[in-house]
């Protein structure tokens, strides 16, 4: 059996954890035995990095010091969590990767290009074999925050920052759409996301 790498991405709010656990199941009723991540996290490093990039009310920095610190998270976690759960034979699904950078970092000039050249360096031939994005309004996004009671640094910086993320979103689908798949999940209930996602992962090879 071999192992798939598969990555849920969205902003905050569209439902990545509750699919995630929901798809962490149905793999494990398939018998794939999968591993479930987070980024930034996973690893003593990551959970490090994550508390510092996500603390609330923390100040701004320049959109290229915060991808460099979300990738330094990512190679770790590649290196000792994802790669040998793929030689082991198991699924790795991990909510966000490389996308998330783009969406959240890539706004300046030439950020784009700065982040997928970041992207092909450190990440190289470990590239996720399918990356699914959870695509909601970021007005709901930020109701569902609200709801919450909390905003991390990000969601704190407001309903046209989050706009932009999700054009973000869409640039990255624009730029690797052989591993990329855009699923609406406005107006959805957590079942119906969930048969769409499973469809999306009946295309792979298993």
């Amino acid at each position: 059996m071999r192992g798939r790498f598969l990555v849920l991405e969205g902003v905050d709010g569209s439902g990545k954890t509750t699919q995630a656990r929901r798809l962490v199941q149905y793999l494990t009723d398939q018998g794939r035995r999968p591993l479930h991540l987070r980024e930034p996290g996973g690893t003593a490093l990551g959970e490090k990095l994550r508390r510092l990039l996500l603390e609330p009310g923390r100040e701004e920095w320049h959109w290229s010091s915060e991808a460099l610190l979300f990738f330094a998270a990512r190679r770790e976690l590649l290196t000792t969590q994802v790669a040998p759960a793929l030689a082991a034979g198991r699924d790795v699904l991990c909510e966000r990767f490389s996308a998330s950078t783009l969406a959240y970092q890539g706004h300046g000039p030439d950020a784009a290009e700065f982040i997928l050249a970041l992207d092909a360096l450190v990440v190289a031939d470990r590239q996720p074999d399918q990356v699914l994005i959870l695509d909601l309004d970021p007005l709901e996004s930020l109701e569902r925050a609200g709801q919450r009671g909390l905003f991390d640094s990000f969601e704190a910086r407001g309903l046209a920052f989050l706009n932009k993320v999700r054009e973000g979103y869409r640039r990255y689908a624009e730029a690797r759409p052989q591993n990329t798949r855009i699923i609406d999940v406005s107006g959805l209930s957590p079942d119906a996301v969930q048969l769409r996602l499973i469809e999306a992962l009946e295309t792979l090879p298993t």
